[in-house]
């Protein structure tokens, strides 16, 4: 680790600062968390949905001026420190109240979701991302689009996916849509359940301190990622360019990573000096990743997409572990928002009519608008 310098009683002093290993944790005090919750409502009542062009346009106006200043603080500061110390997550603990009788029970799929039930939580999921500052975007290659909140649910067809409805197989850390040069810079996910228990999963690249030889030989571009478990098998085919696995600041560097599909998805087609960087890189990330967080209903992840990957543990959906014995409970519901810093740098890929909606397939190449 080298010596940062800090200044103390206007001098600097050297210290040593080790590498971060775990997320931010921020308690939201009773007080907060209800001033979030009568915001997310006064904006359902004002605006209708988070998508409403008049609320989406004075987004940052809004994040400013409603939520509490001591979570406006840290994500502001949040979104442009990159520095050694900085892991790429926060945790947001007890951030709102969930009325899970409102909820509903948990539909089969997000394609069952009555979209109304989610407007509040889409407001208050906004208005953080607005803090960083950063706007709400979709992407076609998520859904369709889908819109700007996603309720994540397990889904039983396709439980043993690499996917967010997955369940039955762990999800293996990655980094949002790792297929595409646009993709999230900041992601946040808002637990509504987690009646199963299910811990949460965060790696950071900060994680491993100074660069060494594994993580140099990552900023060569020869490494191919192949679109996710969402695409049929055959749109897979011809997806021959190649790119680094970090980027940016050779010492402070951003990682753009996905172990499912570039290690452990043949259709890769990895060449043999690009697998063999790839796997001593997992070997030695694999020990860092931060598994200890199982997420109550109303706490929130906020993640620095170029930081910090993502996953979760496998687990059997709709069933708790009660001394010993599984139960039938509420499956997992969680709610995903995506995020962009600027929406000028992501025109060349975003609809013609919809500057929120990201038109990327594949590193580069559009689908057809």
């Amino acid at each position: 680790m080298k010596p940062i310098y800090m200044e103390m009683n206007g001098h600097a002093v050297n210290t040593i600062v080790p590498p971060p290993l775990s997320p931010l944790v921020i308690q939201i005090t009773p007080r907060e968390a209800n001033r979030i919750n009568v915001v997310g409502d006064m904006l359902v009542r004002e605006f209708g949905s988070c998508e409403n062009p008049a609320y989406i346009s004075e987004l940052h106006l809004n994040a400013f001026q409603l939520l509490p200043e001591r979570i406006v603080k840290i994500l502001s500061n949040f979104g442009t420190d990159f520095s050694a110390a900085q892991y790429g997550a926060i945790i947001f603990k007890g951030l709102i109240h969930v009325d899970q009788e409102d909820l509903g029970p948990t539909p089969s799929s997000w394609q069952q979701m009555d979209p109304a039930k989610l407007y509040r939580y889409g407001f208050i999921s906004s208005l953080l991302h607005g803090v960083v500052p950063s706007k709400p975007v979709q992407y076609f290659a998520q859904r369709k689009g889908g819109g700007l909140i996603h309720a994540v649910i397990p889904d039983e067809k396709m439980s043993y996916t690499q996917t967010g409805s997955g369940s039955k197989t762990d999800l293996f850390v990655h980094t949002e849509d790792a297929f595409l040069f646009n993709q999230a810079d900041f992601l946040s996910f808002l637990f509504l359940r987690n009646e199963e228990g299910v811990p949460s999963s965060l790696y950071s690249i900060r994680s491993h301190g100074e660069m060494n030889d594994n993580l140099k030989a990552l900023f060569k571009p020869i490494y191919k990622c192949p679109k996710d478990a969402n695409y049929a098998l055959e749109d897979f085919q011809g997806e021959d360019v190649t790119t680094s696995v970090l980027y940016g600041n050779e010492a402070r560097p951003f990682i753009r990573f996905d172990a499912a599909e570039q290690i452990y998805n043949e259709q890769a087609d990895q060449s043999p000096e690009a697998m063999e960087h790839l796997v001593n890189f997992w070997e030695e990330a694999q020990p860092l990743i931060y598994n200890d967080y199982v997420p109550d209903a109303g706490d929130l992840i906020f993640v620095n997409n170029h930081l910090c990957a993502h996953g979760r543990n496998a687990f059997l959906a709709g069933f708790r572990k009660e001394n010993g014995v599984m139960v039938k409970c509420e499956r997992r519901m969680m709610l995903r928002m995506m995020s962009k810093t600027s929406l000028i740098n992501i025109q060349s890929v975003a609809h013609t009519d919809d500057p929120y909606l990201i038109m990327e397939e594949h590193y580069g190449s559009l689908f057809k608008k």
